[in-house]
């Protein structure tokens, strides 16, 4: 049982002013695996002081100084990587060689892309009549989800640090273990007093305070579209700025072409991956009528073979998901679908057969689904994959787009009029035949996906304020 009850504020592991404390529950076993503490708007408080006075000295330091801690920083992350792993895996269910090999790899992926890109950054440029400066914007506060926990703490944290930004991080408190490991990493790597903060807590508490507080300067937000709009608002009357990171309704377009039944297994393996929960899962399939069928009998095909199993068990499968809340929302949505009339050709409402304990869920996949059925337009966050049916390339295009979010999108086809249709996809990612991003290339969406991007030398232009002098 991990004892996770301390904040890291000032360089020091302090208690809270209030004791209020959570269970950590892992979501395969339904067994307390730590305990944390529930901050305060006093704790946020104390954090922010404490940013606020490392600015003053952090924010003006030199490249060199910044690039000398962030590599010692890599280095403890790659000491403690399979500590990062198993943590990840215990918190949110990620079988242990998902969280090994995508999970964690997250975390040295963000921070080698901000060494490499702090290497070279133009913070200067001489202009005709002035000089332009790109300075740390200040403190900035961080709220992370649980669903990629490292992924959105060092995609947030590395950029800020590599720009001189401190900083107060509120990671999910389902997720928390992998977040005290970030901060002790943080201490072990040397970083000076105040510059990183950690303070635990619900959403409308802490969350609330660091996205209201006054000298926060930033505030960078990973979640729901609806949360995200409640954070913008609470910051509103600072006009502080804020960058959000919200939901996804990917589509997958799959074009006629030679490559068709490996596009559509490629596209239901995605889907599930995950356990399905990551906002940029391919989620909508659009097929052409003309091999619809062919589209269905594969989907069924790859989600019966799916298989579900204990996340500490190495393998091919899929985990439960994060709580009991959360797969009680999914099994809803699934008899959503089931009552709008999709048809249900894998899966289904329960738990998959031998799994009575923790929250594990049937892969599922339904056929007949319009783009106007709830489960086409809400987010699921589950191993849960719509198939929908076009006409032509101009009624996939229009389907593609009449959605609410822009995150990401998938286009299979011959190369060239692939990367023609991906250029009309309202949505800030699109991978062509399987093409994988790096950490180099922006992260971020269009419409209610969010505004900002994240990853490489682009996440540094949000933690930046531009200054002339002329």
């Amino acid at each position: 049982m991990l004892d996770l009850r301390q904040f890291y504020i000032n360089g020091n592991w302090c208690d809270p002013l209030e004791a209020r404390e959570l269970e950590v529950i892992n979501p395969a076993t339904e067994q307390q695996i730590a305990t944390v503490s529930l901050g305060t708007s006093e704790d946020v408080d104390l954090a922010v002081k404490a940013a606020r006075a490392a600015f003053d000295e952090f924010g003006y330091s030199n490249r060199e100084t910044r690039l000398a801690l962030l590599e010692r920083l890599l280095e403890a992350y790659m000491d403690r990587y399979q500590e990062m792993a198993e943590a990840i895996s215990q918190e949110m269910g990620a079988p242990i060689d998902f969280a090994t090999s995508n999970q964690a790899a997250c975390g040295n992926g963000h921070l080698k892309a901000a060494i490499d890109a702090l290497k070279e950054y133009p913070f200067e440029e001489q202009l005709a009549t002035g000089r332009v400066y790109k300075e740390a914007i200040g403190v900035c506060g961080f709220i992370t989800p649980w669903n990629w926990p490292i992924n959105q703490v060092a995609c947030k944290t590395a950029p800020a640090l590599a720009t001189g930004c401190t900083m107060v991080l509120k990671g999910s408190e389902l997720s928390p273990l992998s977040s005290h490991l970030f901060a002790e990493m943080i201490d072990q790597a040397g970083y000076p007093k105040g510059v990183f903060n950690l303070v635990d807590g619900l959403g409308h508490e802490v969350g609330a305070a660091i996205s209201s507080h006054p000298d926060i300067d930033m505030v960078s937000f990973t979640g729901s579209t609806a949360a995200g709009i409640a954070v913008s608002k609470a910051a509103a009357d600072n006009v502080k700025r804020v960058t959000l990171e919200l939901g996804g309704k990917s589509p997958n377009i799959i074009l006629d072409h030679d490559n068709f039944a490996q596009a559509v297994a490629r596209g239901v393996t995605s889907c599930f991956g995950n356990t399905g929960q990551t906002c940029t899962a391919p989620t909508r399939m659009l097929v052409p009528e003309s091999r619809y069928d062919e589209a269905v009998g594969i989907a069924e095909s790859i989600a019966t073979k799916t298989s579900v199993g204990n996340p500490s068990s190495s393998g091919n499968h899929i985990g439960p998901l994060v709580s009991a809340s959360h797969f009680e929302r999914v099994q809803g949505l699934i008899e959503t679908g089931i009552k709008e009339g999709a048809r249900l050709l894998a899966g289904g409402i329960g738990k998959p057969e031998g799994f009575e304990t923790g929250y594990f869920v049937k892969p599922t996949v339904f056929a007949g689904v319009r783009n106007d059925m709830q489960i086409a337009r809400e987010e699921i966050f589950g191993p849960v994959l719509c198939l929908i049916p076009f006409r032509d390339e101009a009624d996939a295009l229009r389907i593609a787009n009449d959605t609410p979010y822009g995150l990401a999108a998938y286009v299979s086809g011959e190369p060239s009029a692939a990367e023609k249709f991906a250029r009309r996809i309202r949505a800030g990612m699109v991978a062509i035949n399987g093409g994988d991003q790096g950490f180099d290339c922006p992260f971020g969406g269009y419409k209610q996906s969010g505004n900002g991007r994240e990853w490489g030398e682009y996440g540094f232009e949000d933690f930046l304020e531009i200054k002339t002098i002329a």
